[in-house]
């Protein structure tokens, strides 16, 4: 396979996230999509006009999808809920995980079969396992497909059947086949990171079906093949990597969020961009942003 070439990164938006997340890509609006947990805020990026948006919402924020037009899917605490975001307008509220007071929706993603996958954690990232990865299927029944986690991540996938996540706290990505019941028929450990190299944290994957993974904690994102084995890495002048999608014109540019949650005041001084959403060409191509699709009809 040909070498990975890749930009230098640019900052497109240096807004000091706390904890920048779930990176969206949605072409019929020429915008980039992601999110801050903590200040529980949308920010929205036309890379066309250049225009900026953010939009507040009532609780922790870990990820949104596409559903069609201005509707989308929010993964909220506790709760997920399908909202048109220009008229603010609450859709439906699906509840999650209401027995379970401290846990909150970490990650989220599409998949090419338009099913949400997603996973929750406890907010106060206790080394506690009550973490559980869901999906919501086209009719918004919630199937929980693998429990045990610390804090949840990912998922990213190869096809429908075959997907990675994560356990960041564990530094351990997982690679997870499933049936047409949602039952795991195998799940290995697909790489284990070392204490030198961070957390890993949020995924993708290109049309070579490679890994994208971002380093939280370690400054970079790192590409492995379908062996396991890194052919690449981008260095970013931030130190929490948390979420990288691609999309653009082209589909060969990487959108990536960071996070100021956890740095010193003098490693912020030194790396003043962290908390930024970054840009980075690549010579690969990502693979179509997947929409939710639902058989109920609200809108």
């Amino acid at each position: 396979m040909a070498k990975i070439k890749n930009s230098q990164p640019k900052v497109l938006w240096n807004l000091k996230s706390k904890l920048g997340e779930g990176t969206l890509w949605v072409k019929e609006h020429n915008s980039i999509y992601f999110v801050d947990i903590k200040k529980k805020r949308i920010h929205i990026l036309n890379v066309k006009n250049k225009k900026k948006k953010t939009i507040r919402v009532n609780k922790e924020i870990g990820f949104l999808a596409h559903i069609k037009k201005n509707i989308f899917i929010l993964g909220l605490q506790g709760e997920l809920r399908i909202v048109n975001l220009k008229t603010k307008k609450t859709i439906k509220s699906i509840f999650i995980e209401r027995n379970i007071k401290l846990n909150r929706i970490n990650d989220g993603k599409t998949d090419q079969n338009s099913r949400l996958w997603f996973g929750t954690m406890d907010n106060l990232e206790r080394n506690i396992e009550k973490g559980s990865l869901y999906c919501l299927d086209k009719n918004l029944v919630l199937k929980k497909v693998d429990t045990n986690y610390m804090i949840t991540n990912g998922p990213a996938f190869i096809n429908p059947e075959n997907f990675y996540h994560t356990d960041s706290r564990k530094k351990t990505i997982y690679k997870i086949k499933i049936n047409n019941k949602f039952k795991i028929v195998k799940k290995n450990i697909f790489i284990k990171f070392n204490k030198n190299e961070g957390s890993p944290d949020g995924m993708t994957t290109d049309n070579k079906n490679n890994l994208w993974v971002c380093h939280y904690n370690g400054g970079l994102i790192s590409v492995y093949d379908l062996k396991g084995d890194k052919i690449h890495q981008i260095h970013l002048p931030a130190k929490n990597i948390t979420n990288c999608t691609f999309g653009g014109f082209h589909s060969n540019e990487l959108f990536i969020s960071t996070a100021l949650k956890g740095m010193k005041k003098n490693e912020i001084r030194k790396l003043p961009l962290s908390g930024g959403l970054f840009k980075v060409k690549t010579n690969l191509k990502g693979k179509k942003t997947n929409f939710f699709k639902t058989a109920r009809v609200f809108f």
